[in-house]
């Protein structure tokens, strides 16, 4: 069965108006129209570096409490939550998983991993 939709924990979390910290989400896998619309977009236009705002705004589903993931809240983000974000949106859409292969540096096995945020 084909997975479409992912959980995350962010590293640090996305703080809303009062105070509140979002951290747990669920990003599902891209469409060829979700790469293709924000093209379009006169801030992508003008700052080719927002398409990551719009495609990742576009793709997270839910974000805590949040009931609409817009472009504004991801432009909210701290970087290293951002970042992290990126990496899991490269993962999933080339490989359809949010797990990376590591080797064993003591036996050479290869492992499936998922990575969790700093901290947890």
């Amino acid at each position: 069965m084909l997975q479409t939709e992912f959980d995350f924990t962010l590293p640090m979390g996305y703080v809303d108006a009062e105070g509140n910290v979002h951290r747990e989400g669920t990003m599902r896998l891209a469409t060829a129209m979700d790469e293709v619309i924000p093209m379009r977009d006169p801030r992508v236009k003008s700052n080719e570096a927002y398409l990551t705002i719009m495609l990742l705004a576009r793709v997270i589903t839910r974000l805590g409490a949040i009931q609409q993931v817009n472009t504004g809240v991801i432009e909210s983000l701290f970087t290293t939550d951002l970042t992290f974000l990126q990496d899991l949106y490269r993962r999933i859409n080339e490989s359809g998983s949010s797990q990376v292969e590591i080797v064993c540096p003591g036996c050479q096995r290869h492992i499936a991993w998922e990575p969790t945020p700093l901290g947890e």
